[in-house]
């Protein structure tokens, strides 16, 4: 028997993808989807105009709840954005989007928000590549690095066994950001050095491809660090499959062979998966949670004492996101209804409640649940020796 569509918005910097997705004996399918155009440094009513567009182009059953997955920072329980200093969204800081929302789309019973970078390990382990696995890592490789840490589908985000807030874009590598090793600009900047010209990811994989041993270096040696700087981790969290996802993917062919020369011998085993649904595991996963929504962060397994060669955490840089005015907002960090009133249909943001840190997931003002770190003195050891790998 089909169980009532689930309506999904997956909200990116350049589009809204709005998504039905139903429940049959095979599995969630998406019924009706559209994809409408946005602008992030748009102004807050030409944002929120255009999700609601997006939602008004599908025939979403009335007193439905809706599922939202977008990029932090965000505080998702709440509903409130809280971009600030990431060149997106930065109009909506302080908007409730969940008020303006449903004053844009009263059939909707609510809104659930959720990280789209946890929408998609979600949706990859409940129905993609990391079915069948109670401990799965997605990892996501475009603009930088992006990582969930799953336990039965439940990302964790504190414990030793997981790098700070679950983030291994959080991670220092060799005494740099790892983000400065591995990711999109890193990965340009490194061929640009070697050779004088600018080139994107795609062009350079490309070269390497074409026998370019620069370009074949480059890509290597950043693709192995990353292996260096996850393999700890992994041991910890006791990782039965790694996911991997994101536009990099295209060059797996030249990625996997780093990647796991990185891992070393001890997780030679490890099975390193592409995503299997790319394009419907976001709408999958946030459709999972407006369903059944996610139970109390677990507490992280035991973790194994790290091998030497870890990469440590490093905190927020000392211009993470704070409200202008912070002050405690009831109801977990929300607030008054973002829309200033009926009549204007305008958006206007609210006191914001907790800052966030920067992967978008406030953080309580005191010390929070138990078990969770603070980036800044989380154990950690000591940082890899051996030369960079220049290929």
């Amino acid at each position: 028997m089909n169980t009532p569509a689930v309506p999904v918005l997956e909200i990116g910097g350049t589009h809204v993808t709005a998504a039905l997705v139903e429940w049959r004996a095979a599995g969630p399918v998406v019924v009706d989807s559209g994809r409408t155009t946005l602008s992030s440094d748009g102004s807050a009513d030409e944002i929120v105009g255009a999700i609601a567009r997006a939602a008004g182009g599908l025939t979403a059953p009335t007193g439905a709840v809706w599922s939202v997955a977008l990029p932090g920072p965000f505080d998702y329980a709440a509903g409130i954005a809280l971009f600030a200093g990431v060149g997106k969204f930065e109009a909506l800081y302080g908007v409730d989007l969940r008020a303006a929302l449903c004053a844009r789309i009263p059939a909707a019973a609510d809104f659930r928000f959720v990280n789209d970078a946890e929408a998609f390990a979600i949706g990859e382990w409940a129905y993609g590549a990391g079915r069948g696995h109670d401990r799965a890592v997605a990892i996501t490789l475009g603009t930088g690095v992006g990582s969930t840490f799953l336990r039965a589908g439940v990302a964790v985000r504190s414990g030793d066994a997981v790098p700070p807030q679950g983030r291994v874009d959080l991670l220092t590598h060799r005494g740099r950001p790892l983000e400065e090793t591995v990711s999109r600009r890193a990965v340009i900047a490194a061929y640009a050095q070697r050779t004088g010209r600018a080139e994107d990811v795609r062009e350079i994989a490309t070269a390497a491809r074409a026998g370019d041993a620069v370009a074949a270096g480059t890509l290597r040696s950043a693709f192995e660090e990353l292996g260096v700087a996850l393999a700890p981790w992994l041991t910890r969290f006791g990782a039965e499959v790694v996911v991997v996802g994101g536009a990099m993917v295209a060059s797996w062919d030249l990625i996997e062979p780093a990647l796991r020369a990185g891992l070393g011998a001890d997780l030679a085993a490890l099975p390193l998966a592409v995503a299997a649904r790319p394009a419907d595991s976001p709408l999958f996963g946030a459709a999972l949670v407006a369903r059944d929504p996610a139970s109390p962060e677990p507490a992280s397994p035991e973790p194994a004492s790290p091998e030497s060669g870890s990469a440590e955490p490093v905190s927020p840089e000392s211009g993470s996101l704070e409200p202008a005015s912070p002050e405690p907002v009831a109801g977990g960090g929300g607030g008054s209804p973002g829309p200033a009133s009926p009549e204007s249909g305008s958006v206007e943001p609210v006191s914001p409640g907790p800052a966030p840190s920067e992967s978008g997931f406030v953080e309580p003002d005191s010390a929070g649940p138990a078990g969770r770190p603070d980036p800044a003195t989380a154990p950690d050891a000591a940082d890899p020796a051996g030369p960079h790998h220049d290929g």
